[in-house]
């Protein structure tokens, strides 16, 4: 399937909506909230959120579908000058697949955006301690353990892992 790159937008919202409630229906624990807790957010949430995606120090990406449907998404923020920080990360369960495929296109244009937007230093991510699949695509990406380990918010008993990709040297 072939796939394109939407950079989000303020007026992307209601797609934007549609699929941060599949993320959620999908992953209910990856996104630290709950779908009752989404759905209960009036459109004024949801507009802020894709302006916030769309403003300097900021990135949302779409992969879209050959039928203009939105599979997956990425989004990347600024937590420190020296630091960008990778987050919520989702591709529809029949769109995941081989190396090279749409996570690696998405990725790709975040690092890009990292690299070439942005003064920092190193790419950032938190990943459930039980999430195999995304710790070795992220591992195959070049991201590395940092050792950072933190509670994770919805289970105090589990933990998220940090891994780091060095962006410049």
């Amino acid at each position: 399937m072939d796939y394109t790159l939407h950079r989000v937008q303020a007026e992307d919202w209601p797609a934007y909506r549609a699929i941060r409630l599949e993320m959620i229906r999908d992953t209910p624990l990856a996104y630290l909230e709950t779908i009752d807790e989404a759905l209960a957010h009036p459109d004024s949430e949801w507009q802020f959120r894709t302006t916030r995606a769309a403003s300097p120090g900021n990135i949302g990406v779409a992969a879209v579908g050959s039928e203009g449907e939105w599979v997956g998404v990425m989004n990347g923020f600024l937590p420190a000058p020296d630091t960008a920080k990778l987050v919520g990360v989702w591709l529809r369960p029949d769109h995941r697949g081989p190396v090279g495929g749409v996570a690696t296109l998405m990725l790709d244009e975040i690092v890009r955006w990292a690299r070439e937007e942005t003064a920092a230093e190193r790419l950032v991510l938190l990943v459930h301690e039980e999430n195999r699949r995304a710790i070795a695509f992220y591992r195959r990406r070049g991201f590395v353990p940092t050792g950072q380990k933190k509670p994770y918010p919805l289970n105090q008993s589990q933990r998220e892992l940090e891994m780091a990709l060095p962006l410049r040297g």
